[in-house]
């Protein structure tokens, strides 16, 4: 080794201890732990929503166990206690290592640890005892809202302030990020607020649909492609394919994405102009979400057998495919034509299920079998064949699911359009039912194993000194183009 690239290996390790420092594992172990808990709990909880479309349900007559009070805590706590959970543990993990610097206070991530678990907690008895609201993914409780608000403010503040601070150029990760954090308030408050005090009739309408998907465009998108922009180069070693492409695909979202949500409430009062503009700017979408998965598919080429070899990139690619998928669907969806077909069915439970399990579900579980061990301080896993397992119940069972469910809303679609009785429909989706209960069971079983694995890896970790990150991290070298 040359004396030069000594001294290029020596800063590297130094930078790599620096960044070390800068992170609190701890709260990042914590905030994994409670979303995967909470992920659980929510899928255990759609199951037992699920088994009484089959009329089966071990807790009939039972208030506080009835399907429909349980249907709000699988949704809620997928956004709320996984999705979000894992969010703020990861960012916990990338922004001070992209800014260089701590957030603002630990004393105030602890907190707002603490108090979103009580917030989401607190949802749930809100549910349990008939509390919710009439909006969709905004079902918490009106006592609840002002203190989720009040948190969501916090957890801008604590991390604007490092980002706000970076010296340099700023990485395309941080613009999602700054966006996610001032987006989230905002569409927040609109879905919470607006419709209960001050908004009704259509106009109400308008705005919940708004808030229905800015919930997942403005807050879950940009925290979600923001981190892959960050872990994806530094699993990889090396730097994102085109930086200018990055930058397309973030502004397409912030010009295109808030006007999306009105194509929820097709063929209502809600005024035309409004409903086409919605899908006009659905479809355009896609041609932004393309320019994106070309960037990630040109930054994977020549390295194309690491989705054989590596795990946490084997997650976030399917991930991407699922999104494309998903985009390239609400494209087609979202059109007159197939709404009068595919609206109320199976259909969009089946979407629903592709985006929050298979892209950002994925790429949750994807940095948590990459960060994991590390946070355990491990020298590994205990058994890399079961996050194996883990991935393949995961995925197949999904990839059936939603298939399954697709052709279950044409079905269902087509019997409603040929005038055929209600109970025929019920009738002829039954079969698409028990399937859907299997590959749910099947998905379950999966997320058994990874949560055994952690244990067993925390159980019998051999503790060994972090590996260092490759010395491109986005935060130096991934914004360069080719």
């Amino acid at each position: 080794m040359t004396q030069a690239s000594s001294h290029q290996s020596s800063a590297a390790q130094m930078n790599a201890v620096a960044r070390d420092s800068l992170v609190d594992t701890r709260i990042v172990l914590a905030y994994f732990s409670v979303s995967l808990t909470f992920m659980l709990i929510a899928m255990l909880a759609g199951l037992l929503f699920s088994l009484q479309f089959l009329q089966i349900y071990p807790f009939a007559g039972i208030e506080f166990f009835s399907p429909g009070r349980w249907r709000f805590i699988h949704t809620a706590g997928v956004a709320f206690g996984f999705i979000a959970n894992a969010f703020l543990g990861a960012l916990h993990w990338s922004v001070p290592r992209l800014t260089l610097k701590p957030v603002l206070d630990k004393r105030l991530s602890w907190f707002i640890f603490f108090a979103w678990q009580a917030i989401v907690l607190a949802s749930v008895v809100g549910f349990l005892i008939g509390h919710a609201q009439a909006v969709e993914w905004g079902e918490t409780p009106v006592w609840v809202d002002p203190v989720a608000l009040l948190g969501l403010i916090l957890v801008g503040i604590n991390f604007l302030s490092p980002i706000l601070k970076a010296p340099g150029p700023m990485y395309v990760t941080l613009w999602y990020f700054i966006a996610a954090f001032v987006w989230t308030v905002l569409v927040y408050a609109m879905g919470n607020f607006l419709p209960e005090y001050a908004v009704g009739g259509a106009a109400s309408g308008a705005l919940i649909g708004l808030y229905i998907h800015d919930l997942v465009g403005l807050f879950v998108t940009p925290i979600g492609w923001g981190l892959m922009y960050y872990f994806v180069p530094i699993i990889l070693k090396k730097p994102i394919w085109s930086h200018g492409l990055s930058l397309v695909g973030f502004w397409g979202l912030a010009f295109f994405y808030p006007l999306n949500g009105i194509h929820h409430f097709l063929y209502s009062p809600i005024p035309m102009f409004l409903q086409y503009g919605a899908v006009i700017s659905t479809i355009a979408v896609e041609f932004v979400v393309a320019t994106v998965i070309i960037n990630f598919f040109g930054t994977i080429r020549h390295k194309g057998d690491m989705l054989r070899t590596n795990l946490p990139i084997r997650w976030f690619y399917i991930g991407m495919v699922f999104y494309f998928t998903t985009c390239l669907q609400c494209a087609f969806q979202v059109t007159l034509t197939f709404q009068k077909i595919i609206h109320f069915s199976d259909w969009v439970v089946g979407h629903s299920h592709l985006v929050m399990f298979g892209v950002f579900g994925f790429w949750i579980l994807g940095m948590i079998t990459y960060l994991m061990p590390r946070l355990l301080g491990a020298s590994g896993w205990y058994r890399p064949s079961w996050n194996a397992w883990h991935f393949w119940l995961s995925g197949i069972g999904l990839l059936v699911m939603f298939f399954d469910l697709t052709v279950a809303g044409l079905v269902q679609g087509f019997a409603w359009r040929g005038l055929a009785l209600w109970e025929e429909s019920v009738i002829a989706s039954s079969p698409f039912w028990l399937l859907r209960m299997i590959t749910g069971v099947a998905i379950i079983v999966g997320q058994l194993l990874f949560i055994c694995n952690i244990v067993m890896t925390a159980i019998h970790k051999r503790t060994v000194e972090p590996t260092a990150e490759p010395s491109g991290t986005p935060a130096h070298g991934a914004a360069a183009t080719t």
